[in-house]
């Protein structure tokens, strides 16, 4: 058969990655035969034991009913609810927001495994070097700047006499790791420059800019706020001007580089997680002071958001200790603004949002020296208001008795609504259809139906989205018969072949080969990619015979714990859909059957191949048919003649193996 096929040609080409990581595969094979599912995902979801699997909520969405389920012997998770899936991996990188390493270094801390380091792909180490540099310039900064601020003349005479006045003492200096940039042009740039830092990385930090070709420091004459992420490395800066000056913006950021991206960044998230999750709440406020002012007062559960509209990931983050969401901003119009902007998208992540506003021009860190730490809490606690009711009041006073724009207020408030559409959340979205009907003196049953609608339309326009991504134009298709199109929707085979190969690969399957060897001698590279569409899996197929040539004997467990979140993920599916039956399709037109998996192993390999071996012959004849009802050169016509007898041939040597008719 391989020599039958390999006389064919084949158009598509593969391009295939190799994912590494810095740890070695030794470190991370003894972490995955150490790793119990049950006992990591158990210490952040209390699972009750059901039957063979544990059940417990899902952390990934809010929901009453326990649909998250663990299964210790296939070492997955599924919620049956939200639909997420994976291993002990999976979860902490989806649940911590780890990277595939930090999920593993964290695994190897729990279990004790000493950690062997290896050596990555070029393009990987290329990234991994480029994100520690950039990490190790930031400190220098961040030492620098600290230095420059705490025993400097200009730094003790400018910026830290600003900061005391702003009523920061010395513990919260030291503890947000405040700095000064001086306002000298390059003075930070030498010292960089000195210490043998790379100009292009220092330029990729945002501290140093070129400016008439020359080097000069971006921030000077600004007091630094450094950013940290969640394990507390500094991710960037947020530089403050001091003095009065109309030209120079008052705030400067860390631009966009390999550790820096603003739209997953909170302020002060690192010193607020604890705090947050005690509290079972998140206040979020809008500067960099503003958080500084509450932690010096003891109100530690607070973020900033920089001023921009909330992000998915921001608000992931917030989700990720609490689902308890309060803004406090600016009581004048432009804080009310962007106190709204953006939690549409915390609604639709589950979030209970509430909005505090600050009275009388005052900011958070004005107000809360103004009264005190206790006077602020109480004035948090009494004047929370919820989101949806506000976001109504407010529209209402700007639309006033004008008709057209209250009509748009009702249909801007049903859109809010609409975003609480978790099933879950059915009886908070119908309060607040009522209360809200009641606001805007309305038919409740009118405002359900708006509110349903929309939903109804989103969903539409998300199929309808889907369906244009994954499913090719018609036109672009060749004419097939009906059964050659059965088969080519039909992708249970392409699985139940890979599901084999996993499952079964180091198995025996004669005196001198084992499973693997066997399905290898079916199809080099390029013939694989004529009998499976699913790139995917034939990644995953390629993954698997180079750690086998490599002297390996590669098990399930390895690709289910693999580095590459696609590979793992489709592993991950090949077990959760543990049940891989040939499709209606094939028992509708083949005679025969799949035999139990563990008993009969070997004609399940046998009866999948012949399977897709077959559906690439159908394919090839439907295609070499196309090409002779176009062609009018004799030559060619007698060409595809020949090769449609050669297919055919094929196609009655596959059908005798596997003993079957096929039905015309």
């Amino acid at each position: 058969m391989r020599g039958l096929i390999c006389q064919l040609r084949f158009s598509q080409s593969l391009i295939f990655i190799n994912f590494t990581s810095l740890i070695s595969k030794e470190t991370i094979q003894q972490i995955q035969n150490r790793i119990d599912i049950i006992d990591i995902i158990g210490g952040f979801v209390k699972l009750k034991k059901r039957g063979t699997n544990y059940l417990g909520n899902c952390p990934f969405h809010n929901e009453k009913t326990p649909s998250f389920t663990v299964s210790p012997s296939k070492e997955i998770f599924k919620c049956f609810g939200c639909g997420k899936s994976g291993n002990s991996i999976n979860f902490l990188m989806e649940h911590e927001k780890y990277s595939y390493v930090e999920a593993l270094r964290w695994l190897a801390a729990k279990y004790n495994v000493e950690i062997e380091e290896t050596a990555t792909s070029p393009e990987f180490k290329a990234l991994q070097l480029t994100s520690d540099s950039l990490y190790i310039i930031n400190n220098f900064a961040r030492d620098f700047f600290a230095n420059a601020l705490l025993h400097t003349e200009e730094g003790t005479d400018i910026a830290l006499s600003y900061l005391k006045e702003r009523g920061f003492n010395q513990e919260t200096i030291q503890k947000f790791q405040l700095g000064y940039n001086p306002s000298a042009r390059d003075e930070f740039t030498q010292a960089a420059i000195a210490s043998q830092y790379s100009t292009e990385l220092l330029l990729k930090t945002g501290l140093v800019v070129n400016r008439d070709e020359k080097f000069a420091d971006n921030y000077r004459g600004r007091i630094i706020f450094p950013i940290h992420n969640m394990s507390g490395k500094i991710q960037g800066f947020g530089a403050r001007i001091i003095k009065s000056n109309d030209r120079a913006p008052k705030y400067i950021n860390t631009p966009e580089n390999e550790i820096y991206v603003k739209s997953k960044i909170l302020y002060g998230s690192y010193f607020a997680r604890t705090a947050i999750d005690k509290a079972d709440e998140c206040l979020l406020v809008e500067g960099y002071t503003d958080v500084i002012s509450l932690h010096q007062a003891g109100i530690e559960n607070v973020v900033a958001s920089g001023g921009t509209s909330l992000t998915p990931d921001q608000l992931r983050l917030i989700k990720k200790y609490t689902k308890n969401l309060t803004i406090i901003y600016d009581g004048d119009g432009a804080g009310i603004k962007a106190a709204l902007r953006g939690l549409d998208l915390a609604l639709e992540e589950g979030l209970e949002v509430k909005l505090v506003l600050i009275p009388d021009k005052e900011d958070p860190d004005s107000y809360v020296n103004k009264i005190g730490a206790k006077a602020f809490t109480e004035f948090v606690k009494k004047e929370k208001k919820d989101f949806i009711l506000f976001q109504l009041e407010i529209s209402l006073q700007e639309a006033g008795n004008d008709t057209a724009k209250k009509s748009a207020v009702v249909n801007q408030i049903a859109d809010t609504i609409s975003r609480i559409h978790k099933t879950e959340d059915f009886t908070k979205r119908q309060d607040y259809v009522k209360r809200v009907a009641e606001i805007l003196k309305i038919e409740e049953t009118g405002l359900n139906a708006l509110v349903n609608k929309i939903i109804r339309d989103k969903l539409t326009r998300e199929e309808a989205r889907a369906i244009n991504i994954e499913t090719p134009p018609v036109e672009e298709m060749p004419p097939q018969d009906e059964l050659t199109l059965l088969l080519n929707k039909d992708e249970m085979q392409e699985q139940a072949l890979v599901k084999s190969l996993l499952d079964f690969g180091m198995k025996e399957w004669d005196e001198e080969q084992k499973v693997a060897d066997f399905i290898f001698s079916q199809f080099d590279d390029l013939e694989l990619q004529g009998m499976i569409d699913n790139q995917q899996l034939v990644h995953l197929i390629l993954t698997y015979r180079q750690w086998y040539e490599d002297g390996n004997e590669p098990s399930a467990k390895d690709f289910l714990y693999h580095e590459n979140t696609e590979v793992s993920a489709t592993a991950t599916k090949l077990m959760v859909d543990s049940e891989s039956e040939l499709s209606q399709n094939w028992k509708k037109f083949y005679e025969g059957h799949i035999s139990t998996r563990e008993e009969r192993y070997k004609e399940e390999v046998t009866s999948t191949l012949n399977y897709l071996q077959l559906r690439k012959i159908k394919r090839l004849i439907a295609e070499n048919q196309m090409e002779f009802e176009k062609t009018t050169d004799p030559e060619q016509q007698m060409i595809c003649m020949q090769t449609h007898q050669l297919l055919k041939k094929m196609e009655a040597e596959v059908t005798r193996q596997m003993g079957t008719v096929i039905y015309k």
